[in-house]
C-alpha cells in the first residue's frame, strides 16, 4: 500500500473526518487503528470520541472546535508518522452458532441459492478466521470481513421489521452478529446466545476493531445451556492472543 495522505476535513461544528482511500483490507486497517491510538493518546486530557469505519476516522469533540484552521493542521501533523506497525495486538474470539432454520431463517434459501448443503453452508462459515474491521450500526454490531466468497450474497430487497438478538446474518461480503432485535436486511443463518453489548460493563463490547473471530457451531441444547449460564453470569467467552 502506498503510503498515501488521507484526506481532513472539518463535518460540523464538533468533528474532523479523516477519509483514506476507500478500501476494505487489513493492511488499511493496521494503519488506520495506529492513527487512532495517536489520535486517541494525543486528545487524553480532552473529551473526544475517535470512531473508525472501513477507511476513515472520526474525531467527535464534546463541544465546539474554537479554532478550526489550527485544529486541522495539528490532526494532519499527528497523521504525519512514518513509522507505523505492520500489525496491532489482536485477540481471537471463538464465538457459538446454533446454525437451525427455526434461527437461521435464510438458511435453507442460502443453500438453494449456492446448490449445496446446509451442512456445507456451515462449515464455509465456520471454516474462516475473521477480522473485526469495526462496530455499528448498533452498539456491539460487529463487522467482520473474511467472509468465504462462496456465501456472499446480497441483502434482502424488502428488509424485515425485525430481527432476533443474537441473529448471525451475511450482507455482501460481510458477515456480523446482532447484539440487539432491530430491523435488518442481512440474510439470517443462525443464532449466537452471547451478549456482545452491556452498558454496565467495562468496557460495554469487550471485542473490538483488530480483533479476529472464529464461529463454531453449537447444538440447540449447548445453545440453551449457553444462554443459562449467560443469565447467572457465568459465561465468559473462549479466546486468545492472536498470532497470524
Amino acid at each position: 500500500m502506498k503510503n498515501e495522505f488521507p484526506e481532513v476535513k472539518v463535518m460540523g461544528e464538533r468533528a474532523i473526518l479523516i477519509e483514506f482511500k476507500p478500501e476494505i483490507n487489513e493492511k488499511l486497517l493496521d494503519k488506520i487503528l495506529f492513527h487512532k491510538k495517536v489520535i486517541e493518546e494525543h486528545y487524553i486530557k480532552l473529551s473526544v470520541e475517535v470512531i473508525n469505519t472501513y477507511s476513515s476516522l472520526l474525531i467527535y469533540y464534546v463541544s465546539d472546535i474554537e479554532d478550526v484552521y489550527s485544529e486541522v493542521l495539528a490532526v494532519k501533523g499527528l497523521l504525519d508518522t512514518p513509522n507505523i506497525p505492520k500489525k496491532v495486538n489482536s485477540l481471537l474470539y471463538q464465538i457459538p452458532v446454533f446454525y437451525d432454520p427455526g434461527f437461521g431463517l435464510d438458511l435453507d434459501f442460502l443453500a438453494h441459492q449456492k446448490k449445496c448443503s446446509v451442512a456445507e453452508i456451515i462449515r464455509l462459515h465456520t471454516q474462516p478466521v475473521y477480522t473485526v474491521y469495526f462496530i455499528g450500526f448498533l452498539p456491539g454490531f460487529l463487522y467482520l470481513g473474511g467472509l468465504d466468497k462462496k456465501l456472499q450474497i446480497s441483502r434482502k430487497e424488502q428488509p424485515r421489521m425485525e430481527v432476533e438478538k443474537g441473529a448471525v446474518g451475511i450482507g455482501e461480503n460481510q458477515t456480523g452478529i446482532y447484539p440487539k432485535s432491530s430491523p435488518g436486511g442481512w440474510q439470517i443463518i443462525g443464532n449466537s446466545p452471547v451478549d456482545f453489548f452491556d452498558r454496565n460493563s467495562t468496557p460495554p463490547c469487550e471485542i473490538v476493531a483488530g480483533d479476529k473471530v472464529n464461529f463454531y457451531s453449537i447444538s440447540r441444547k449447548e445453545f440453551d445451556e449457553i444462554s443459562e449460564e449467560i443469565n447467572l453470569g457465568n459465561f465468559q467467552l473462549k479466546r486468545e492472543k492472536y498470532e497470524g
